[in-house]
């Protein structure tokens, strides 16, 4: 057998890189981190918020504050920009997610099917949705020969049958394997 890897993009990141990335605790929680605040992050919040997830306390205590920011300084952060997945900043000690973010996301969310995530897939249903609808709406060929409402009913059935897929995914996942 041979091993199948799914490259979107030529220029995107190996599996193997990947996984080391996210082999990582620390790595993982930054790359979390900056999807959730989706812009620059300083390295002090950042390691903040990491020592907070790690401690489960709020604020972290100021050593364990220090190790993380330390650590992110001198090893994860330089480590994640040479792969081309952060830009980091060292003299601002700003970080900000870039291309190869991406990539490593693919692994860190649950996937549909097909290469998409959930939320991707849902955003692809809703823009066509829109725009047949629109279309319908507007009278155009072929699409506007059909009433709007029907359209509409169709893609809230489409959206019905996605969210179902979702759920007996997720149930799949949280049900262990028979022997």
């Amino acid at each position: 057998m041979f091993p199948i890897s799914l490259q979107i993009r030529p220029d995107s990141l190996p599996e193997t890189v990947i996984h080391d990335v996210l082999s990582n605790s620390r790595r993982k929680n930054a790359l979390r981190e900056l999807r959730t605040h989706g812009g620059p992050v300083s390295v002090r919040e950042l390691s903040e918020a990491i020592a907070a997830d790690e401690t489960g306390e709020s604020p972290a205590p100021r050593c364990v504050r220090e190790s993380v920011y330390a650590s992110l300084h001198q090893t994860h952060l330089p480590r994640l920009q040479e792969l081309g997945v952060v830009e980091y900043d060292r003299t601002r000690k700003e970080v900000r997610a870039c291309r190869g973010a991406r990539d490593v996301e693919r692994y860190m969310t649950v996937v549909a099917g097909y290469g998409f995530t959930w939320t991707e897939l849902y955003q692809l249903l809703g823009v066509v949705t829109l725009c047949v609808v629109l279309a319908a709406q507007l009278g155009a060929p072929v699409v506007g020969a059909v009433d709007p409402l029907l359209w509409t009913s169709g893609a809230l059935a489409a959206f019905a049958v996605v969210t179902v897929a979702q759920l007996w995914a997720a149930y799949r996942l949280s049900v262990p394997l028979s022997r």
